[in-house]
């Protein structure tokens, strides 16, 4: 009965929803209050009744309620608890409701915690993400209603993809959905501001928090992976350029771009345009990777689904609210008056630039991801464009984009001075110059990459720091020292986010230019050196898990004679969906990861393992944890809860 009135309580969703869309802007255009208010109880009741319809959904996977088909296809008795779990959006149907429900959770935060928003905009902004929530709604309920029963049901299930079961891919969905979802908060105070026909100082730190929220969220998500592809997949590398994985990182990038632009916008009360533009695409390819995700129009290891006509459905609904917004764009974008003037030599020309390589970044990623699908429609031909293509094509802007950061972060507002600006950094130049060389010194005769990311590394990272060293003032260090801690908390999270990039740049590059790799067939027993370490394959066991066979191997390996240390990779093979997994064996390290994988068995007795050293490679998710925890620092400055200049009244088309 529950499955039912869980069904039940999504179709009441939508007709809430529908409510939420037409009383509140109707109320706005009208100026009535008691309509414009209706929007908060709408989106409070829309997050209650679709939690009720998840949480259903969820017990009857932790139940192992086979009587429903989404159960039976993605579930097993045999699973451990987590993995029942993360079963229920480890699928088309189950994540689509995770999309929702989260939907309605930022609409319900809106109204919420939105108090200090003009009345109209705030209706309208519950009307545009009620809107957004309708949408998906008849989606789910039409083409991917996951509460379908089977008439009579099977004993077990069949199991969910064993790639998903993995602690690495339990939060990684959740954390990636509420970066895409959020960002639709940015798209609907994009599209309010559109209607009202004004943007200002207050719009930009209203929208700002939900823009950083979002984009803290996607940081987290990728991060997580990026870390399960390096563990989970067994090749030993971090990134592939996959179209799913380019599909969170396009929306990541435009995120980044919207947050500096907006600075500008509530600074100086310019670049109001772009800005409303940029919120419009951070949705606009959220909803391009759901349907990447979903349409199997291009092939991932990710993919929940693969069904090209419900894919086609949400290219229906990016089509619409993409379409529509941009339309508005273009009618409206011309009353959106900027009032400020900068200089060429400025911070605000800096943030300009940080949002074009930002901005063409993102659009070289989307050339590569789509142009297979481009040319087989039109050209007819089979294309596969590769980490060759994004290697030479994006990284460019990346480095374009770590040079330019320090020097704008020193630049005076409205007219700097590069004289001024790049005294300080002389310093920090010869520091990562010299870091280089050393760099290049150790590590003679190998790749240029290694020494460039050390330069950048500690350019980004210094000037970061030196940006917030002189925003506590002159004086004394005693006095600055006092200064630099009553600092706003956005500074700080600035300084922590920048540093992170810079952190990562670094182990990309580390691990990039110095990774060892050792492939070869070894016999039980046997004894070999790969760069300093000794490695002996100690035995090969056969291993029941709780859903799964194994095949383990016990390596021995000691580094330059030193104490040994044991590690322990797995061939796995789940009976139920009749597939294999490798599980590396990884012993981590902050200089560098130790990284082995077992093989098949070969014909002479013995078996393949892959043996990687790899510098630095946990600096990179290093750098997005400060990524993300600077985006959680700034999120906690009272500034953004504050509206400067906030309207007492808001603009009300003339009827």
């Amino acid at each position: 009965m529950f499955i039912e009135l869980a069904h039940f309580a999504l179709i009441l969703a939508l007709v809430v929803a529908l409510a939420q869309t037409v009383v509140p802007m109707v109320g706005a255009a009208r100026g009535w209050r008691g309509w414009m208010t209706f929007a908060e109880p709408a989106a409070t009741s829309q997050l209650i009744l679709i939690s009720f319809s998840f949480a259903v959904l969820t017990w009857a996977f932790v139940v192992s309620d086979f009587s429903v088909e989404l159960v039976y296809a993605n579930s097993h008795t045999a699973k451990p608890m987590l993995y029942k779990i993360s079963g229920v959006w480890g699928n088309h149907e189950g994540s689509m409701l995770l999309w929702v429900l989260i939907l309605a959770l930022f609409g319900a935060f809106a109204a919420w915690f939105g108090s200090n928003l003009p009345a109209t905009l705030r209706a309208r902004v519950l009307a545009v993400q009620g809107s957004i929530s309708v949408a998906f709604l008849v989606f789910i309920l039409f083409t991917s209603n996951p509460f379908v029963r089977i008439a009579v049901p099977p004993l077990n299930g069949r199991d969910l993809n064993p790639l998903l079961q993995d602690p690495g891919l339990a939060f990684h969905p959740p954390f990636l959905y509420l970066g895409y979802v959020g960002l639709s908060m940015t798209f609907s105070f994009a599209v309010a501001a559109l209607i009202e026909g004004r943007v200002d100082a207050a719009w930009g730190r209203w929208v700002r928090p939900w823009t950083l929220a979002a984009w803290m969220f996607l940081t987290v998500g990728i991060a997580l992976g990026s870390w399960w592809a390096y563990y989970e997949l067994g090749w030993g590398g971090f990134w592939f350029w996959d179209p799913v994985e380019n599909a969170s990182f396009m929306p990541w990038l435009i995120a980044a771009a919207l947050l500096h632009s907006a600075i500008v916008v509530e600074k100086r009360e310019t670049l109001k345009s772009w800005t409303i533009l940029l919120a419009i695409l951070a949705f606009g390819f959220s909803l391009l990777g759901a349907f990447i995700v979903r349409s199997g129009v291009l092939t991932s290891v990710h993919a929940f689904a693969n069904d090209p006509e419900r894919g086609m459905l949400i290219l229906l609904i990016l089509g619409v609210y993409l379409g529509g917004a941009l339309t508005l764009f273009a009618a409206r974008a011309g009353v959106m008056q900027s009032h400020g003037a900068f200089g060429t030599v400025s911070r605000e020309s800096a943030l300009v630039l940080n949002n074009i390589l930002l901005a063409v970044s993102a659009f070289v990623v989307f050339i590569g991801t789509i142009w297979p699908l481009v040319a087989e429609m039109v050209f007819g031909r089979t294309l596969s464009v590769g980490p060759p293509f994004f290697d030479a094509a994006f990284t460019p802007f990346m480095v374009l984009l770590a040079i330019a950061l320090p020097l704008g972060s020193l630049l005076a507002w409205k007219r700097g001075k590069l004289g001024r600006a790049k005294g300080p950094l002389v310093g920090l130049v010869v520091l990562s110059v010299a870091l280089a060389l050393l760099a290049y010194a150790v590590y003679a005769g190998r790749s240029m990459v290694g020494p460039a990311g050390v330069a950048l590394g500690v350019w980004v990272v210094g000037g970061a720091v030196l940006d917030l060293w002189m925003r506590a003032g002159r004086g004394p260090v005693g006095d600055r020292l006092r200064r630099l801690v009553r600092l706003p908390r956005g500074d700080w999270g600035k300084t922590v986010a920048h540093l992170g990039m810079g952190v990562t740049i670094f182990g990309i590059a580390a691990m990039t230019a110095w990774n060892v790799e050792d492939i070869r067939a070894v016999n039980i027993g046997e004894s070999y050196d790969v760069d300093n370490y000794n490695v002996t394959l100690t035995s090969v066991d056969a291993v029941k898990g709780p859903n799964y066979d194994s095949t383990m191997a016990v390596l021995t390996i000691s580094h330059n004679g030193g104490t040994p240390f044991i590690l322990t990779p797995e061939k796995r093979f789940y009976p139920v969906a009749q597939m294999p997994t490798t599980e590396a064996a990884i012993q981590n390290g902050i200089l560098r990861d130790v990284y082995v994988v077992i093989g098949d068995p070969q014909a002479n007795g013995g078996y393949a393992v892959r043996v990687y050293i790899k510098p630095f490679a946990n600096w990179i998710w290093g750098g997005a944890i400060l990524m993300s925890l600077g985006g959680l620092i700034s999120l906690t400055d009272r500034r953004l809860r504050i509206a400067v200049g906030a309207r007492k009244q808001s603009t009300v088309p003339a009827e």
